[in-house]
């Protein structure tokens, strides 16, 4: 977005900047065990945004290890997201490459609600049984 842009706000929850180290895992099979890393830009209530080296898919499913215990409202992403061994279970939304090696990266956290959905089902299967 434009930083002349002076519309509307559209997002629901404001994003508050929070720079820290970031552990994600993309939910497919070629590679569930691989652990990569990256660090979160800014976060809200909903989602996040972060930076990482390698590239994903619009509506990939990720699983995200972060510190939330600094964020003071860490309770209400844990009540309604869908958690699984420490992380948040997430949904790319937005991509941005910023270099070769490089990406900006929007997810959004999935919410217990959407856990049983088959899209969520499927993907998150490969996480283990308890997802």
């Amino acid at each position: 977005m434009s930083e002349n842009y002076e519309g509307p706000e559209r997002r629901e929850f404001v994003r508050i900047p929070y720079s820290s180290p970031l552990s994600y895992k993309v939910c497919k099979p070629e590679t569930l065990l691989k652990l990569f890393q990256g660090y979160t830009v800014d976060v809200s209530n909903k989602g996040l945004r972060c930076t990482i080296k390698q590239p994903v898919n619009i509506n990939d499913i990720v699983w995200l290890s972060f510190d939330r215990s600094v964020l003071t409202f860490c309770a209400e992403i844990e009540r309604y997201s869908l958690i699984y061994q420490h992380g948040i279970i997430a949904k790319v939304v937005r991509i941005q490459q910023i270099s070769d090696t490089s990406f900006d990266i929007g997810v959004k956290f999935l919410t217990i609600r959407e856990k049983d959905s088959q899209e969520i089902t499927e993907k998150t299967r490969l996480l283990g049984p308890d997802a």
